[in-house]
């Protein structure tokens, strides 16, 4: 049977997103910077969704190779059984559960993370799923943001930030491609960085492709 999520609230809050100016990794797809507002009501699953939530089968690896409307009909049911809105994080919500309050986001080290190769081209990693909370909780209580899968999220790919939400909403439309994050355990840490994101078609399933859970408890 289906497991639901563990749920932990998103503090409220305002932050800039995308690139920062100094990060030499950063492309226009994570430009303009721009200030975010995210309000107060919102719970995210403390980790990716796991193969023991999602088939039942008890294992505490990501549920791998879903595709968006996949991970968004297990959102909705979580939220059911929760007692709220079920879907998908919004890139904002995503990026400010990431940075979980800093400003300058830190590329995370492989004690850190799951990834496979450092910048200078040495195994790091397993090359491997890992269990969901191998790794510390960051300051808002969050694990597995960086590394071992991508994320979908709610949000329309778009390549650059020109127009986006203002208020942590996700900013949707009619493409055929959706926003993932997160980077995964077959990346390099330069695609694990808070702002660092890119568009998948919504069909794609792939063994470094997971989601986590969000829940509005709003009035």
């Amino acid at each position: 049977m289906r497991e639901i999520s563990e749920l932990v609230p998103l503090p409220a809050g305002e932050f800039w997103m995308g690139g920062e100016q100094d990060d030499k990794f950063v492309t226009d797809v994570e430009r303009p910077r721009h200030r975010v507002t995210i309000s107060a009501g919102t719970s995210l699953g403390r980790f990716p969704v796991t193969e023991g939530e999602l088939l039942g089968n008890g294992k505490r690896i990501p549920a791998v190779g879903i595709c968006w409307e996949e991970a968004k009909e297990f959102a909705q049911w979580v939220g059911e059984q929760a007692g709220g809105r079920g879907r998908l994080a919004t890139e904002a919500e995503w990026e400010w559960a990431a940075r979980a309050g800093q400003t300058v986001a830190r590329t995370p080290t492989a004690e850190e993370a799951n990834f496979l190769y450092s910048e200078d081209g040495e195994k790091v990693g397993e090359g491997a799923l890992s269990e969901v909370g191998r790794y510390s909780l960051n300051e808002f209580g969050y694990g597995d943001l960086f590394g071992n899968v991508l994320e979908w999220v709610e949000d329309c790919w778009r390549p650059s930030y020109e127009g986006a939400p203002k208020d942590g909403s996700a900013w949707v439309g009619s493409g055929t491609r959706k926003v993932v994050r997160g980077g995964a355990w077959d990346h390099l840490p330069r695609l694990l960085r808070a702002s660092w994101r890119d568009g998948m078609l919504a069909e794609a399933r792939q063994d470094n492709l997971g989601f986590r859970v969000a829940v509005d408890f709003r009035k």
